[in-house]
């Protein structure tokens, strides 16, 4: 049920309506601690869960061979946005059958994907098996909100119970609920706290204050991902390194942009 409802997910959203500014800066905050210049000439690498490819559409050009890996039918919305780029190879696999040898990558990467498999530490190790010695892999993971106050979690739980009735209705009446919240959550908060950044107010913890910069249409992918999805696991921060490290990696590190964004290199 998880992978059909992603498959539907980026079938509706393709990315097509998202413009190359704003893919760029998204694309930025997610990789900008990624060790683009220890990279091998014509560096070959996987991006696991690749949804829609629009992640890929940018790494592509700034590498040899990228391997896009989904389980689901987003792999042939993929396969239609990235037409024409050589360079690319699609695979419609999971986490647990990456058609790649072992030790055979340069870089590999996984955002927003290895917290909605059963064993995400499991996932971390298999994607972590296909790398060589020395080569970076990039996660993201949902956070747990370590970093944030009492009353900022209790709104999450608050929301994470509209989540669990909202996933578990038809793909169409899912779809149409996550485009409700969109609308009359999600973006008045967001709106709400760019007026209060240019009045001078700090507005990092002001709920949604991460779309305050973001289109309708980012607005609305992601309240379909994030209500949408019935399996949903966060993690703290130490969580995400004790994984990282366990499975085989080393010098880890974490983006202040986006919780928790983490790379490090195999070991």
């Amino acid at each position: 049920m998880v992978v059909d409802g992603f498959g539907d997910e980026w079938t509706r959203f393709d990315q097509s309506e998202l413009s190359s500014e704003e893919l760029d800066r998204l694309f930025g905050s997610y990789f900008r601690i990624f060790p683009w210049e220890d990279l091998p000439q014509e560096a070959s690498g996987f991006d696991l869960g690749c949804g829609s490819g629009r992640w890929a559409k940018l790494v592509a050009p700034r590498v040899g061979k990228l391997h896009l890996i989904d389980p689901s039918k987003a792999i042939d919305v993929a396969m239609a946005n990235l037409a024409g780029i050589g360079n690319c190879e699609f695979h419609k696999a999971g986490v647990d059958e990456i058609p790649l040898p072992d030790a055979s990558c340069d870089f590999g990467y996984s955002l927003g994907v290895l917290h909605h498999i059963p064993d995400t530490e499991a996932g971390i190790r298999k994607c972590v098996s296909k790398l060589k010695q020395g080569a970076p892999f990039l996660i993201y993971l949902y956070y747990r909100f370590d970093n944030r106050p009492i009353w900022f979690r209790a709104i999450w739980m608050i929301s994470d119970q509209f989540r669990r009735i909202v996933s578990r209705l038809p793909n169409g009446l899912r779809y149409l609920a996550s485009q409700v919240i969109a609308a009359f959550i999600y973006y008045p908060l967001a709106k709400t706290a760019k007026l209060l950044e240019k009045l001078g107010m700090r507005v990092g913890l002001f709920p949604l204050s991460q779309y305050r910069n973001s289109s309708f249409y980012v607005m609305r992918t992601d309240a379909l991902d994030r209500f949408g999805t019935r399996l949903e696991k966060r993690f703290t921060k130490s969580e995400i390194a004790k994984m990282m490290i366990d499975a085989g990696l080393k010098d880890i590190r974490f983006g202040d942009e986006i919780f928790w964004t983490a790379v490090g290199t195999k070991a």
